[in-house]
C-alpha cells in the first residue's frame, strides 16, 4: 500500500495545516513586498541623491535591474512551478515542500547580505532563488491539502491555504511600506528566515506523500522546460524593457519572435514528449481549464492595483505611505471573506461564486476608471475599490481552487497544482507587464489626455493628463480581462456541483 492510499484523516493534522500555511506565507507576504519597498532598497544602497541629480551617478544597483529584480521571482516561480509539481507528485511533497522552505530561507539570506559591489548579483541571485522556493512550496502544498484532506476538511484546508496566499499579497503593500519605514527593510527578510524555518519544522513531521508509481522511468524533461524558459525571458523583457528599448526597434522585435516562435516550439515539443512537465491533457477537462483560464486572468488584474498607486503617487502627488494606506480595505476583505468563498462552495458549487467573485472585481475596475476626477473624488473611489477588489478574490479563490483540484485524478494532484498555480504566478506578472507597459506607453503622450479627452473632461490640474489617460487606458485592459475570465467560467465550469470524490 502506497501513502497515496492511507486515510486522509490520518495525515491531515493541524500542526502540518499551520507548516503550509506559514510557508505559502513566506512567499506572498514576505518576497512579495519588494514592488513596495524598491525604492527604500534604492535609497539605501546608493545613498541619497546628489542635489539636482535625477539619478544616481554610480549606483551600486542601477533602478532597471531593480525592476528586473522585482519582477524575476514571479518569471521564476511560473516557469519552474509545472516542473516542481511533477517533482513532488514522484519525489514526494513533504520532501519537495521542505526543499521549497530551505530555497527560501537561502533567497531572503542572499538579499539581506547584498550591499556594496556585490548588491546586484546578490540581489538577482535572492530574488531567482525565492521564485523557485515558490516554485516548490505552491504546487507541494497544494498536492498535500489534496491527498491529506476530504471533503469540508478539504475546503478549510483550502480556505487556509487561500488566506496564507491571497491575505499574505493583501497585507504585502502596507507591511512592506511600514517594516521599510520604521525598522528597515532588511527586517523584512530576517523575519522570513525566521518563518520559513518554523514551517520546515512543523512539516517534516509529516509521512511522506508521493504518487502511486506507474512502473515508467521519469526523466528530466530538458527539451521542454528550454523552450519554455527562453520563451518567456524573451516575452518578458519585451514586455517589461519594451518602451525603454523601444517597441519598433529590431531588438524588441527580434526579442518578440524569438518568444512567438519558443512558444509554438515548446507545444509541438510537449506533445511528443514522453514525460513532459506540462502535461496537456489536463486540460481535456474542461474545469480543470476553466478555473486554470480565470485564475490566469483574474490574478492578471493585480495590475489594477499597481496601476493605480501609481497614478495617485505621479498625477495624484501622494507619498507611497498614503496611497499604500489606501490598499487596506483590500487586504481586510480579502482575509474577512475568504472564508464565506468556502461557504459559498458548499452551498452553490465552484460556478456561481467564482462569477461573482469575477462581476465585483470587475465593479472595483470600474470604480477606478474615472480617472479624469479630482484627488479627493479619486481616493474615496479608489479605498472602495480596493475593499471590492479584495472582496472579489475572496469569493473567487477558494471554489476556483477547488474546482481545478478535486476534477484531478489523485496521480496527477501535483502536476495540476503546478500549473494551476503557473497560471497565478504568471498571470500576475504578464498582466502588470502588460498593465505598466500600457501606462508607460501613454504617459509619454505629447497631446495630453489624448483620446480620453474626446468625451472625458480633465477635473483640476491639466499638468498630469497625460498620465491619467494612460491609467484609464491600463485600467481598461485589466477590465477586459476580466470580462474574458467570465465568458471562460460560463462556458468550462457546471452549473450545478459535481460529485467530489469522497468515495
Amino acid at each position: 500500500m502506497t501513502t497515496e492510499t492511507r486515510s486522509s484523516q490520518d495525515l491531515g493534522t493541524e500542526r502540518l495545516l499551520w507548516g503550509i500555511v506559514l510557508g505559502v506565507v513566506t512567499f506572498w507576504l514576505f518576497a512579495g513586498t519588494t514592488g513596495t519597498i524598491a525604492p527604500a532598497i534604492l535609497q539605501d544602497l546608493n545613498g541619497p541623491l546628489p542635489p539636482g541629480a535625477k539619478a544616481w551617478p554610480h549606483p551600486a544597483l542601477d533602478p532597471v535591474f531593480m525592476n528586473l529584480a522585482v519582477s524575476v521571482t514571479a518569471l521564476f516561480s511560473g516557469i519552474f512551478i509545472v516542473l516542481f509539481g511533477g517533482m513532488a507528485d514522484r519525489v514526494g511533497r513533504v520532501k519537495v515542500a521542505l526543499i521549497g522552505n530551505g530555497l527560501g530561507i537561502l533567497g531572503s539570506l542572499l538579499i539581506v547580505c547584498a550591499s556594496g559591489a556585490l548588491a546586484l548579483p546578490l540581489m538577482l541571485a535572492g530574488r531567482a532563488i525565492q521564485g523557485l522556493s515558490a516554485a516548490c512550496i505552491m504546487p507541494a502544498t497544494m498536492a498535500l491539502v489534496k491527498t491529506c484532506w476530504d471533503g469540508k476538511a478539504r475546503q478549510r484546508a483550502v480556505s487556509m491555504w487561500s488566506i496564507g496566499s491571497w491575505g499574505g499579497s493583501g497585507l504585502a503593500s502596507i507591511f512592506g511600506g511600514y517594516m521599510a519605514t520604521l525598522v528597515g527593510w532588511r527586517s523584512i527578510f530576517l523575519i522570513s528566515i525566521v518563518i520559513s524555518a518554523v514551517s520546515y519544522l512543523l512539516i517534516r513531521a509529516t509521512p511522506e506523500l508521493k504518487a502511486q508509481a506507474s512502473g515508467r522511468h521519469h526523466r528530466f524533461d530538458v527539451p521542454g522546460v528550454a523552450t519554455f524558459l527562453v520563451a518567456m525571458v524573451a516575452l518578458m523583457v519585451v514586455l517589461i524593457f519594451g518602451s525603454r528599448l523601444g517597441w519598433t526597434r529590431p531588438a524588441t522585435l527580434g526579442l518578440a519572435a524569438v518568444g512567438a516562435l519558443g512558444l509554438w516550439a515548446f507545444v509541438q515539443v510537449e506533445r511528443k514528449a514522453l514525460n513532459a512537465f506540462v502535461d496537456f491533457r489536463l486540460f481535456r477537462n474542461m474545469t480543470f481549464t476553466g478555473a486554470t483560464l480565470s485564475n490566469f486572468l483574474l490574478n492578471g488584474t493585480i495590475g489594477l492595483l499597481i496601476v493605480s498607486q501609481q497614478l495617485l503617487q505621479v498625477g495624484g502627488s501622494l507619498k507611497a505611505s498614503e496611497a499604500g494606506l489606501l490598499t487596506l480595505g483590500y487586504a481586510l476583505t480579502i482575509i474577512a471573506f475568504i472564508r464565506l468563498g468556502e461557504k459559498l462552495l458548499q452551498r452553490f458549487g465552484p460556478r456561481r461564486p467564482m462569477i461573482w467573485g469575477s462581476l465585483i472585481v470587475a465593479a472595483s475596475c470600474v470604480l477606478l476608471l474615472p480617472t479624469h476626477l479630482m484627488l479627493a473624488q479619486y481616493r474615496v473611489l479608489a479605498a472602495v475599490a480596493y475593499a471590492l477588489f479584495g472582496l472579489g478574490l475572496a469569493f473567487y479563490a477558494t471554489p476556483s481552487t477547488d474546482a481545478a483540484l478535486a476534477n484531478l485524478p489523485p496521480d496527477q494532484a501535483g502536476s495540476g497544482a503546478g500549473i494551476y498555480k503557473m497560471a497565478s504566478s504568471l498571470g500576475g506578472a504578464i498582466g502588470a507587464a502588460v498593465s505598466l507597459a500600457i501606462f508607460t506607453a501613454f504617459s509619454g503622450a505629447k497631446t495630453g489626455a489624448g483620446f480620453m479627452g474626446e468625451f472625458l473632461a480633465m477635473q483640476g490640474r491639466q499638468d498630469n493628463t497625460a498620465v491619467r489617460a494612460a491609467a484609464f487606458a491600463a485600467l481598461l485592459f485589466n477590465l477586459v480581462m476580466v470580462l474574458v475570465a467570465i465568458g471562460s467560467i460560463m462556458l468550462t465550469v457546471p452549473r450545478q456541483p459535481r460529485l467530489r470524490d469522497e468515495a
